[in-house]
């Protein structure tokens, strides 16, 4: 009774190409839904990238090589965006951070620039999972759109 009033959630694309959903990521440890459920974006341009936040809430956890941030909603729903698979590797090569650890970000708002084009040889694939990684028995969540996508385009659902 006590607590975060839970609410809809809208999530954003994080970026401009393909959503489709998390069991297609080219990386079992996402496919297979081990850091929890969602959905993954393959970027549609290998040219730079400015990754927003698919969520109103607060950076709580920004990974320091820039290739992943967590953001948590005001009612408590934790979402990562990992920006590439493998992408730790680089140690921070191509990706600019946007956004401090403890900020408050609106949905669409900015929060890393990504050389693709310089990162996507090194790495095995550019997609970008977006994961739920607190998403209990209590809450629902569904895949709103797949296929093209522009960055901040609605496309998931949490209730």
């Amino acid at each position: 009774m006590f607590g975060r009033k839970r609410r809809s959630v809208t999530l954003v694309a994080p970026l401009a190409g393909e959503v489709r959903p998390i069991t297609e990521a080219p990386d079992p440890v996402f496919a297979e839904k081990m850091l929890g459920d969602g959905f993954c974006v393959f970027p549609a341009a290998v040219d730079g990238a400015v990754v927003v936040s698919p969520a109103d809430g607060e950076v709580v956890n920004l990974f320091p090589t820039g290739h992943a941030v967590g953001i948590r909603t005001p009612d408590g729903l934790e979402v990562l965006v990992h920006v590439g698979i493998d992408s730790v590797k680089l140690q921070g090569r191509g990706f600019r951070t946007l956004v401090s650890q403890g900020d408050r970000v609106a949905a669409g708002q900015p929060l890393l620039e990504v050389d693709l084009a310089a990162i996507q040889g090194e790495v095995p694939s550019l997609a970008t999972p977006v994961l739920l990684t607190n998403l209990d028995d209590k809450r629902t969540w569904r895949l709103d759109r797949q296929g093209a996508v522009s960055a901040g385009d609605p496309v998931a659902t949490v209730d």
